[in-house]
């Protein structure tokens, strides 16, 4: 991945777009990354690789509801505290 300072990928913004299309370009300010430009195709397959994930987890956590794989918050604490004092954890 190409690195730009802020000055410069401000300066060039005309040849950044040309460059994020290839590849994502990041860009440092005061030496430290603050930010990554990427293409609209790259951007739109990360959001969609996000929204696979989230359905994936949402799916999960139903078919967990379903089978009674579940536990309440009180129920984990108590193991928790139970694995501490025993000194399993």
């Amino acid at each position: 991945m190409d690195i730009l300072n802020a000055s410069d990928a401000k300066r060039e913004f005309g040849e950044l777009l040309i460059k994020v299309q290839r590849e994502p370009v990041g860009i440092n300010k005061n030496g430290k990354p603050i930010a990554v430009v990427l293409s609209v195709a790259e951007y739109e397959q990360l959001k969609a690789l996000k929204e696979e994930r989230l359905k994936a987890a949402i799916q999960e956590g139903i078919s967990d509801l379903e089978s009674g794989k579940v536990a309440s918050g009180t129920a984990v604490v108590d193991r928790l505290r139970k694995r501490i004092s025993q000194g399993t954890v």
